[in-house]
C-alpha cells in the first residue's frame, strides 16, 4: 500500500492546513512585533553539528544519513534551538543583545508521546546577549502572549531551576553516569528509588534532593524550599532568581515544581513549562541554555522557548473561514478587471474549468460570479441574493 505512511507521520489537509498556517503567521507577526527577526535553518547539518555540546540531549531522536557529496554524516534536525545558537554565536556575530525566532518542521526517530507526530513543527524565540533574569522574564512573558493569541487557556507555568540539582550533585562527587540516573529518577518522581541511590550519600545532600519532589504547588513553595535546603551561595541565588521572576509575572498562573528538570546537558539555569489546553503533557517548553554556543567559538547567555505549532493547533476550533467566489474562465469585457479587484479585497477567486460542473463545492466556493444588467455580480452558488463585483 503505497499511500500507507510510517508511523506517527501526517498529512495535514484542508481544513487542517489552514488553521495552522493561519496560527503560524498570527504568531510570527507577533515574534516580530516583539523585535524578534526570523531565521532559517537549514533541515539537514553534519551530525556533529547538530549534537556538538548541548546538542548530545539530541543523540538518539536525530535521524542520521550519508552525504553523497563528502561522505559524511548528516543529521535531519530534531530540534532548531541548537542550529539558532550557531546562528547567532558564528554567522551573526552581535555583540548585543540578539531576538531571533523560527519556525519549522523536525523529525523524531521515535514520539516524544503516544498521541505525539514524529515530524513537529517547531516555533519558538530565543534572546542572547543578556545574562540577567530581565531575559527570561521577557521569554516568559511572550510565551504567556504566544497562548493567548493562540487562544489556548493557560493553566500554569511551571517554574524550576537545575543550578540547584547541579549545586546539590556538585558536592556530591558523583559520576556522569549516576547524576544522569539521579536526574530521571527527580524528573519521574520516584522517590522509593530515589531514597535508595541516595542512601550512601552525605545526609545534607540527601535530604535536599529527596525534597526537590515534594517542592511544588505556587509561590509560597520557594518559602519552604529556603527552609529546607541547605543555604549554600548556589543554591541561594537560585531561589532569589525564582522568588524575582515569579514576583516580575503577576496576573499569570506561575506554579514552581523544583523536581521539573529537563535537559541537564542543555540548560543551565531557569527551566519552565507552560500547561493548558486540556493536555496532559506541557504545550511548550524552555529555559535558560547559556553554554550552547560554546561550541561554535562563541558562548553567550541565551535563553528562549519552543513549542509543536501541530500540538497547539489540535487545541484550536476550526476557523470561520470565508467561502470562495466562483468565476468563468471566460466572459464579456471586463471579467479580468473585475477579477482582480475582488482579490485585491481578499476574496477567493476560483476560475471554472470545463467538465466539472456540480463539483465546485468541494473546493470552498460558495459565490458565483454572473453578467447581469451590464456588469458582474457575485451571488450564491445556488442564484439566490446578489452583489456587485
Amino acid at each position: 500500500m503505497r499511500w500507507v505512511l510510517p508511523e506517527y507521520f501526517q498529512d495535514v489537509l484542508p481544513p487542517e492546513a489552514d488553521k495552522l498556517e493561519h496560527l503560524r503567521r498570527k504568531l510570527l507577526d507577533a515574534f516580530r512585533l516583539h523585535g524578534y527577526q526570523l531565521v532559517v535553518p537549514p533541515l539537514v547539518e553534519y551530525l556533529d553539528s547538530l549534537l556538538t555540546g548541548a546538542g548530545q540531549d539530541l543523540r538518539l531522536r536525530t535521524f542520521k544519513l550519508v552525504d553523497q557529496l563528502s561522505g559524511r554524516t548528516l543529521g535531519v534536525r530534531a530540534d532548531m534551538t541548537p542550529q539558532v545558537a550557531r546562528i547567532d554565536a558564528h554567522l551573526l556575530n552581535r555583540q548585543g543583545v540578539s531576538r531571533l525566532c523560527y519556525c519549522g518542521a523536525v523529525a523524531h526517530t521515535l514520539p516524544a508521546t503516544l498521541t505525539a507526530s514524529r515530524e513537529p513543527i517547531q516555533i519558538g524565540a530565543e534572546l542572547y546577549g543578556h545574562a540577567g533574569i530581565e531575559a527570561d522574564i521577557e521569554i516568559i512573558r511572550l510565551l504567556a502572549e504566544v497562548l493567548r493569541i493562540a487562544e489556548v487557556p493557560t493553566s500554569r507555568i511551571d517554574l524550576g531551576h537545575v543550578g540547584l540539582f547541579r549545586a546539590l550533585v556538585g558536592r556530591a562527587a558523583m559520576d556522569d553516569d549516576a547524576v544522569r540516573d539521579l536526574f530521571g529518577l527527580l524528573q519521574a518522581k520516584d522517590v522509593p528509588t530515589l531514597t535508595e541511590r541516595l542512601a550512601p550519600l552525605d545526609a545534607t545532600v540527601r535530604s535536599a534532593l529527596l525534597a526537590l519532589p515534594k517542592l511544588y504547588g505556587d509561590a509560597s513553595v520557594l518559602i519552604e524550599a529556603r527552609r529546607v535546603l541547605p543555604d549554600w551561595p548556589e543554591v541561594v541565588t537560585a531561589l532569589d532568581e525564582l522568588d524575582r521572576i515569579a514576583a516580575a509575572l503577576p496576573g499569570l498562573p506561575i506554579s514552581v515544581d523544583l523536581a521539573d528538570l529537563r535537559g541537564y546537558h542543555y540548560h543551565s539555569g531557569v527551566v519552565f513549562a507552560a500547561y493548558g489546553g486540556h493536555s496532559p503533557s506541557a504545550l511548550a517548553l524552555g529555559g535558560r541554555y547559556d553554554a550552547v554556543g560554546k561550541a561554535f567559538g562563541r558562548g553567550r547567555p541565551a535563553t528562549g522557548f519552543s513549542l509543536d505549532l501541530r500540538e497547539l493547533v489540535q487545541r484550536l476550533p476550526a476557523p470561520d473561514l470565508p467561502g470562495a467566489i466562483l468565476a468563468p474562465a471566460s466572459g464579456p469585457d471586463g471579467l479580468n478587471e473585475a477579477v482582480r479587484a475582488l482579490r485585491a479585497r481578499g476574496e477567493i477567486v476560483v476560475e471554472t474549468l470545463p467538465g466539472h460542473e456540480g463539483s465546485w463545492g468541494e473546493t470552498g466556493c460558495d459565490r458565483q460570479m454572473v453578467w447581469h444588467d451590464e456588469q458582474w455580480l457575485v451571488v450564491s452558488l445556488e442564484g439566490e441574493g446578489a452583489a456587485h463585483g
